[in-house]
C-alpha cells in the first residue's frame, strides 16, 4: 500500500501563488508517475500535471502551462505543485495521485492507483 498525505492550499487572492505538497509513504517503489488532478464544483475531475519519478519528465494540462510547475524531491519522496498567477478558474479541490504501473506519461484518472484526500484551493478577487 502507498499513502499520500497532502499539505498546502487554502485561500489565495487572484494573481497570487500557492504550493501544494504531497508526501508519499508506504511500500518502496522505484518507478512511478506522480501528479495532480483537480475538481471544481459541478465539474468533472481534470488532469493538472504529471511527473515521472525516474527521469523527471513532466506534462501539463493547457490550463496550467506557464503558470504551474510540478517537481519532486526524491530524498524526501514528495511531489509538489507550485501554482502561480492564480485565477478564479483554478479554484477546486486538488488531489495528489500516483501510478505505480505506468509505462509512459498519461493523463487518465482511472490509471492512477493511489489518490490523496484532496485539499481545497479557493481564489478570491
Amino acid at each position: 500500500q502507498v499513502q499520500l498525505v497532502e499539505s498546502g492550499g487554502g485561500l489565495v487572492q487572484a494573481g497570487g501563488s500557492l504550493r501544494r505538497s504531497c508526501a508519499i509513504s508506504g511500500r518502496p517503489f522505484s518507478s512511478a508517475l506522480m501528479g495532480w488532478f483537480r475538481q471544481a464544483p459541478g465539474k468533472e475531475r481534470e488532469f493538472v500535471a504529471a511527473l515521472s519519478k525516474i527521469g523527471g519528465a513532466t506534462y501539463y494540462a493547457d490550463s496550467g502551462k506557464g503558470r504551474f510547475s510540478i517537481s519532486r524531491d526524491s530524498a524526501k519522496n514528495t511531489v509538489a505543485l507550485q501554482m502561480n498567477s492564480l485565477i478564479h478558474e483554478d479554484a477546486a479541490v486538488y488531489y495528489c495521485v500516483v501510478d505505480l504501473n505506468y509505462q509512459f506519461l498519461h493523463t487518465r484518472a482511472s490509471a492512477f492507483d493511489y489518490w490523496g484526500r484532496g485539499g481545497q484551493l479557493s481564489v478570491s478577487s
